[in-house]
């Protein structure tokens, strides 16, 4: 969002500096790792993808209770796990006090799951 498009609620206020000098405190340049920082609170959707599969509208119409829809994967193949839409890590299903949940098997470096977000 631009500041243009930005409507302070209250008071008016000023437009503020804005580029490298005005990232930190002093007018000095911040650092990666600073940057880093203020998006660790990011909030991020992580879903898990069981499988996938292709059928025709007269066979969706056929679905019933107690219906099987065969996925494309086959038993113990690593399931995807997604970070806003792109794989990150893989893993296998596990239950834990009778929930679901993930066991990451297989996971990218951390530099390359950032990339992978870009």
């Amino acid at each position: 969002m631009s500041e243009e498009e930005f409507e302070p609620q209250g008071e008016e206020q000023t437009p503020q500096e804005t580029g490298p000098a005005a990232d930190s405190p002093g007018g000095e340049e911040a650092s990666p790792g600073q940057n880093l920082e203020m998006l660790l609170d990011l909030p991020l959707e992580l879903s898990v993808e069981l499988g996938r599969t292709r059928m025709s509208l007269q066979e969706l119409l056929k679905l019933d209770k107690g219906s099987v829809i065969r996925l494309g994967r086959t038993e113990g193949e690593p399931l995807d796990i997604q970070v806003n839409g792109r794989t990150v890590a893989r893993g296998e299903v596990v239950v834990v006090n009778d929930r679901l949940g993930v066991r990451v098997t297989e996971i990218g470096e951390a530099r390359e799951r950032v990339k992978s977000l870009e």
